[in-house]
């Protein structure tokens, strides 16, 4: 599986660990994973440090898991994305939907 998840209880928040490619070959795993009723957070980690190519399916996936977590007030941090997938969120605007470190 190119996904693993891990949830702090403590501080109600999901960690989703993304495999080499970030494409549409994991969004049953995502989905389940984050978007399904009961995979509701507070906040979510999406760590992108093993990922070496991203689609614009991915891009969807991340709008539906905002969507998800509730909009505006979601709390998701994308973390330890390479200069070429910074990059392409920054074009895509997602720097202004996620919080980029």
């Amino acid at each position: 599986m190119s996904l693993t998840v891990h949830h702090d209880s403590e501080h109600d928040c999901l960690t989703l660990q993304l495999g080499e490619r970030f494409d549409f070959s994991v969004h049953r795993d995502f989905h389940d994973a984050c978007l399904s009723a009961d995979a509701r957070a507070r906040s979510y980690i999406v760590d992108l440090s093993e990922v070496a190519s991203m689609d614009s399916s991915a891009l969807g996936m991340l709008l539906l898991l905002r969507e998800h977590a509730g909009a505006d007030h979601a709390d998701i941090r994308i973390v330890n994305a390479g200069s070429e997938l910074r990059s392409t969120l920054k074009v895509a605007g997602f720097d202004k939907l996620f919080v980029l470190h």
